[in-house]
């Protein structure tokens, strides 16, 4: 059976990457606040005893299940955020398949792609500069492309390429190892885009889910990067979100979400995720075709978590809260909080310049 929640003697932020930057910490440490209140618990800096029960905050999906169980870490009840075998599982690698006679990773399937079916874009993943300059040549039949490196996050590093030679600046600066091992992702380039977040996080024994859409702002070096997300978020499943009224598009959305979900779980053996999130794209190709698929998931802390603890906690509070609004804002320069804002940051970064970082939580009803 499984270990009840309620026993928890702790929650312990586990930073498992090379750097984190300091506004990324802050909002971090906020973070592992808001699970150890839904817990019941406290946030602890260190294990003090190796008997203790932990509930771990992981910086980034953890690659590796019988490492992590060794700290207990064996259920979606022990932790916030995803676990899998090997390293491109945990990226947007994993949503494109590879192009005919390319060399793989340990661990890799094609399983994924083709039970993921036509919840993806047209793209390739590729894992040397030969297999990327063969997929390159099969996209630009059709239109330009977008090239992504698959660590990158908020957007940043992404390349638009029209041609062969656009490609091969872009490749000259890729290392060969670390493009061996986590790969690099090609796919079809869309234009007129909205990006849906759809998720689904679990702490405590509740339940969420949630549709939303993502909104672009400028940092201070004026690329467009990450911006916030707005949420509708139910108690329940997914299949309580298909119960609302939806249009067509965010409902399609929602159930290629659920596609690379199930892909997922089917294809990888030991996956675990407590904090699921997708990002699916609907543009336009270069033939002026709609298309709609999942650009990537997060399977670890995201954009959207601190909206995400702020619902779960509501629905914590009020047994009989069914669905409420919540956001993420992140302003690069000065901001004037909502009288009904959670601050999670804000500050002079040494990375990033000043940033604000807060989220909100509203009933259904009054948006």
């Amino acid at each position: 059976m499984p270990r009840r929640t309620d026993r928890k003697h702790g929650v312990l932020l586990l930073d498992t990457r090379e750097h984190t930057p300091e506004h990324e910490r802050a909002v971090h440490r906020k973070l592992a606040e808001h699970l150890a209140a839904l817990l019941h618990t406290e946030v602890v800096a260190s294990p003090t005893d190796e008997e203790k029960d932990l509930y771990y905050l992981p910086t980034a999906t953890l690659i590796d299940p019988r490492r992590y169980g060794q700290l207990g870490i064996r259920s979606t009840e022990d932790f916030f955020g995803g676990l899998v075998a090997h390293p491109y599982m945990a990226t947007k690698a994993i949503s494109h398949p590879l192009p005919a006679g390319a060399q793989y990773p340990n661990g890799w399937t094609d399983e994924f792609a083709r039970q993921a079916g036509t919840a993806l874009l047209k793209g390739y993943t590729v894992f040397s500069i030969a297999d990327a300059r063969a997929a390159a040549t099969l996209l630009l039949r059709d239109g330009p492309l977008r090239l992504k490196p698959v660590r990158a996050t908020a957007g940043r590093g992404q390349k638009v390429i029209t041609s062969a030679a656009e490609l091969e600046p872009e490749l000259s600066q890729l290392d060969n190892d670390e493009l061996a091992l986590w790969g690099l992702v090609l796919e079809e380039n869309l234009t007129d885009v909205e990006t849906f977040s759809v998720g689904q996080v679990q702490v405590a024994g509740i339940v969420s889910s949630y549709y939303g859409v993502q909104h672009c702002t400028l940092d201070h070096q004026g690329e467009s990067v990450y911006g916030g997300s707005d949420l509708v978020v139910v108690r329940g499943d997914y299949e309580r979100l298909l119960q609302l009224e939806l249009d067509q598009p965010l409902r399609l959305a929602i159930t290629q979400a659920q596609a690379y979900e199930q892909a997922a779980i089917a294809s990888f053996p030991g996956f675990l995720a407590s904090r699921r999130n997708y990002d699916v794209a609907r543009g336009l190709t270069a033939a002026g075709h709609v298309r709609s698929g999942v650009l990537e998931q997060s399977w670890r802390i995201g954009g959207a978590s601190s909206a995400e603890l702020l619902a779960l906690r509501a629905f914590a509070d009020d047994p009989a809260l069914q669905r409420v609004r919540a956001s993420t804002h992140e302003v690069f320069g000065d901001a004037v909080l909502p009288g009904d804002a959670t601050l999670f940051y804000q500050g002079d970064d040494l990375e990033v310049g000043r940033i604000c970082k807060y989220a909100r939580i509203r009933d259904y009803d009054h948006p």
